[in-house]
């Protein structure tokens, strides 16, 4: 890890001295050779500690700097001594022509929030009901900081660093191990560790050093000052080039942990604590907690800390803390049940409002966006913020009921800016006694400003939409910016600013034409500003590479309304392969037909979401352009298969009545851990029907259509099996 310029040390104590005074490395019997260099190891491990965590340097920079050349010295004169785990490996890795893709082995999901305390009783009042736990049975909590960073998985074999990736979109994320290895106090290798152990954290950068960092003249990949101190975190960790990691100061804090070859701890607060004696930084101010009321106290007190931590959080995580009722809450989609993120208020300011712009998303929808005098929100520089939509300009919400009073906004007006929980800035109130005399109220426009057709609001609906579908050049664009983003294809090389200045030379119009643009454009894109040889040549292959894609990114990258990343993976999940998929949702465009009935039925998908599936594909323009896309791809993937088969693997099974000896939840979360799916009606396509008593109309179906049914002690049986 390279040292910062900053010398407040003493100067070197008389063994160091005697370090650097060492006889020459040739005249070093091994076993001389091997004392020195653990002796020198351990010198410089405890200066890294001593200069980057505790902030109290204790020898300086010139002895320091000869410490670390003698053990490059030693380690080069005798190999076979030196370790993957040697002070001298974190600096000086070679630049990597691009980060590759790491699959993790259990996904990394995002949490739950919580804004309000009455939702931290309801968090507890779920689990408890989830589990059938009693008002008054014990259920202790766990309560830390959240760490304002970038989230970090941490692969360890036999006790060795092997691995390091960033969350990614959750189930694959960037590989820094070269990176990662560069970290402060992260250790490369771990004694009475798991053989198999992946650890879980944030990496984040203190404000002290964030400021240094930015004073240094080091600039974000916008060619800025970083703006926050977890932009130049994550920013410092995805270099290509590690040696700049290296010069970068973050820190990890160890929280979590993926696939472990055996159980850490039988609890969260246990586990976390045998972190810290493997030698990870482990967050001090974590609690436990056997009631709601302790877990806000301790909200409390964190919060009121905040401003002098030294390093960014935005909120406080609550956790179950017995691990084997983690396991029975099991995940959604996309979250844990098991675990909370209660965010602190958002934090405001007031400015200007100078114009309001409205921008054109890829399904149509007019947004009104806040173009403001910039403002320090949260630490956050802030120009832009949302304004939702046409109601909330005007003063009211989408029933007509008054919001703010009342009070509409105007551009020129002076508003408050609010951020909580996320990071796009909202505007909260309007100050009318600074509104000008000539203000008027801001009229919404009703056609489309990128191309001019109109733009309609139907009953029901909040926001205003374009109706010129791929003629509009606004969606065309955005549909191809969604189509490459991360959750999508992401194609290494192609972005948002390259899908539009190749959508401006006329090149790609829709997602297809990104397939054929090495046999129409190679000549040209290589004369193009900003383009060579090689980097025309990465991005061809970056681009034949996503030829082969999974069947959910396939669903999610053709940016239909309502599909988002998490229902995307629910339909490939459920309908396992493309022509399948396609085959069924054809059929359900008649809301008559079993194939309509079985598309709602899937947990998770609604009338909503199926309508708007349906219409996509049934758009003669929108189904060409669909079709000429799957004719470019080799390989559509299928949603892998459960690793372990079991008796319910791929059958589709409804629940229904009152379970005594586990909750409806659990069962569904059980079943689809087994790699059953989960629907909530009975059809011919149902395969199994667990009911307990009250079952009603369900099983008397069930029954005649011939359908297995069980009661709940053969579904126990099964879910044991």
């Amino acid at each position: 890890m390279a040292r910062g310029s900053e010398n407040t040390g003493s100067g070197a104590s008389a063994p160091d001295r005697a370090a650097i005074g060492s006889p020459d490395v040739e005249a070093l019997p091994p076993e001389d050779a091997a004392a020195e260099i653990v002796r020198l190891s351990t010198q410089i491990e405890a200066a890294n500690l001593a200069y980057h965590q505790a902030d109290a340097p204790e020898i300086d920079d010139a002895t320091y700097d000869s410490l670390k050349r003698r053990l490059q010295e030693l380690e080069a004169a005798f190999p076979a001594l030196s370790s993957a785990a040697s002070p001298t490996q974190k600096v000086g890795a070679a630049p990597a022509p691009g980060f590759r893709k790491l699959t993790h082995a259990r996904p990394m999901l995002s949490l739950e929030n919580a804004f309000a305390d009455s939702e931290v009783d309801e968090f507890a009042a779920r689990v408890r009901s989830f589990l059938r736990l009693a008002a008054d049975a014990p259920l202790a909590i766990t309560a830390e900081p959240k760490i304002d960073g970038l989230s970090l998985s941490l692969r360890y074999e036999d006790g060795r660093l092997v691995s390091a990736a960033t969350r990614g979109d959750g189930a694959t994320g960037e590989d820094v191990t070269a990176n990662a290895r560069h970290i402060s106090g992260l250790p490369l290798e771990l004694h009475e560790a798991p053989k198999l152990l992946e650890v879980r954290g944030e990496v984040y950068m203190t404000h002290a050093d964030f400021a240094a960092l930015n004073a240094s003249g080091a600039v974000s990949g916008s060619g800025k000052p970083f703006s926050n101190p977890r932009n130049a975190a994550a920013g410092s960790l995805r270099q290509l080039d590690a040696t700049i990691t290296a010069a970068r100061p973050l820190h990890f804090f160890a929280y979590a942990w993926g696939a472990t070859s055996e159980p850490l701890a039988a609890t969260q607060f246990g586990a976390v604590a045998r972190l810290g004696a493997m030698g990870f930084q482990t967050n001090p101010l974590m609690q436990r907690c056997e009631t709601t009321q302790c877990l806000l106290v301790v909200y409390r007190k964190i919060e009121a800390q905040r401003a002098s931590l030294g390093y960014d959080i935005d909120g406080v995580v609550y956790k179950v803390d017995d691990l084997a009722l983690q396991a029975r809450l099991g995940m959604r989609s996309t979250t844990p049940r098991w675990a909370l993120a209660h965010k602190f208020p958002a934090e405001t300011a007031w400015t200007t409002l100078e114009r309001i712009e409205i921008q054109v998303g890829r399904t149509g929808a007019l947004s009104p966006v806040a173009r403001l005098a910039p403002v320090t929100v949260g630490g956050v520089v802030v120009q832009n913020a949302t304004l939702h939509n046409e109601d909330y300009i005007a003063g009211r919400d989408a029933t007509g009921a008054m919001i703010r009073e009342g009070r509409d906004i105007r551009e020129g007006d002076r508003v408050m800016v609010y951020r909580a929980g996320d990071v796009i800035p909202k505007i909260a109130d309007v100050d009318l006694t600074a509104r000008g005399a000539g203000a008027r109220p801001y009229a919404f426009p009703n056609l489309c400003p990128a191309c001019g057709a109109d733009a309609v609001r139907e009953p029901g609906d909040a926001v205003r939409r374009c109706t010129g579908g791929l003629a509009c050049p606004a969606q065309a664009i955005e549909k191809l910016r969604h189509f490459v983003s991360r959750g999508a294809f992401d194609i290494e090389g192609l972005g948002a600013k390259q899908v539009e200045a190749f959508h401006a030379l006329g090149w790609i119009s829709e997602p297809a034409d990104i397939f054929h643009l090495g046999e129409r454009h190679r000549d040209a894109l290589k004369t193009t500003a900003g383009w060579g040889e090689r980097s025309v040549g990465n991005l061809l292959g970056a681009i034949e590479q996503r030829r082969h894609i999974g069947l959910d990114r396939l669903i999610f990258a053709l940016g239909i309304r309502h599909v988002g990343e998490t229902a995307a993976r629910l339909l490939a999940r459920h309908y396992h392969d493309w022509p399948s998929f396609i085959a069924a949702v054809d059929e359900a465009h008649d809301e008559a037909s079993p194939a309509w009935a079985a598309l709602n039925a899937i947990d998770g998908v609604g009338t909503v979401l199926a309508r708007s599936l349906t219409a996509a594909f049934a758009q003669p323009t929108e189904r060409a352009a669909i079709n000429r896309l799957v004719d470019q791809l080799t390989e559509i993937e299928p949603v892998a298969a459960p690793t372990a088969q079991t008796e319910i693997s791929g059958l589709t099974v409804v629940f229904t009545g009152t379970l005594e000896r586990m909750t409806r939840a659990e069962a569904k979360a059980r079943a689809e851990a087994m790699g059953a799916k989960v629907a909530g009606t009975v059809s011919t396509r149902t395969d199994l029907v667990v009911a307990g008593p009250g079952a009603g109309s369900k099983a008397k179906k069930a029954a005649d259509l011939g359908i297995r049914v069980v009661d709940e002690d053969e579904w126990l049986t099964i879910a044991a099996s």
